[in-house]
């Protein structure tokens, strides 16, 4: 039964191929492009409203030369949005369950705001580890701890959007497993456990898109220490 649990975190196949790929595509067709047109429906304007408030919240604590990055963190939010949501449906495999895949956008992007850094202002990038007025015996110490800080923020990035994600579809699934078993034997205790479950379901919502939200805005702040 265990084992049944975590088979929705497999990557499907079709014919021994597996088909993350089109799971990591589909959230691009869904989203209307804009026309060319001076007037357009009410979905695309609302769309466009959208990005752009989120992007000037987003780009508000950074300076000029970080306003380079806008599009690829709005674009990368909207793609993390869209596939959590899509992954709360049935029958449905959601790829940022898998810690390569979000080991995979955290890594390149952590580690281009450190090259960045050190290209840009290395003196106040190596200054970050080594807090200003540590005593000369706690120098060593200090460089070590902030170092092994610095090569966590990565993994603490994939780790968080897996963890968040996987222990929510877990425990829908058990909620709903729970239902089942007792409806047969127990209609009152299945119907207050469903309940449960819908209430779950909403907060699973809010997670999926807390999360995006969450990683995007933590390598913003990575880029500000940079920038």
């Amino acid at each position: 039964m265990m084992v049944s649990f975590f088979d929705q975190f497999a990557s499907p196949l079709c014919l021994g191929i597996p088909l993350i790929a089109i799971a990591i595509a589909l959230p691009w067709v869904l989203y209307p492009t804009p026309s060319s047109r001076w007037i357009n429906n009410r979905l695309i304007t609302t769309q466009g409203w959208l990005i752009n408030r989120f992007t000037n919240q987003l780009m508000l604590p950074l300076n000029v030369g970080g306003h380079k990055w806008a599009l690829l963190l709005v674009s990368l939010m909207i793609f993390l949005i869209t596939i959590n949501m899509l992954g709360l449906l049935p029958y449905t495999f959601t790829p940022t369950t898998q810690l390569s895949l979000n080991m995979g956008f955290a890594v390149p992007l952590w580690l281009a705001t450190v090259i960045i850094g050190m290209r840009n202002q290395p003196t106040v990038a190596l200054g970050h580890l080594l807090p200003e007025g540590t005593p000369i015996l706690l120098i060593p110490v200090l460089i070590i701890i902030e170092t092994i800080s610095l090569f966590i923020r990565p993994l603490a990035l994939g780790v968080r959007l897996t963890a968040n994600l996987t222990a929510g579809h877990l425990l829908i699934q058990l909620i709903a497993t729970a239902v089942f078993v007792l409806l047969p034997m127990m209609p009152t205790v299945a119907i207050l456990t469903a309940t449960v479950l819908f209430l779950l379901t909403l907060l699973e919502v809010a997670v999926a898109m807390i999360q995006a939200y969450v990683f995007v805005l933590l390598l913003s702040l990575y880029l500000q220490e940079n920038v």
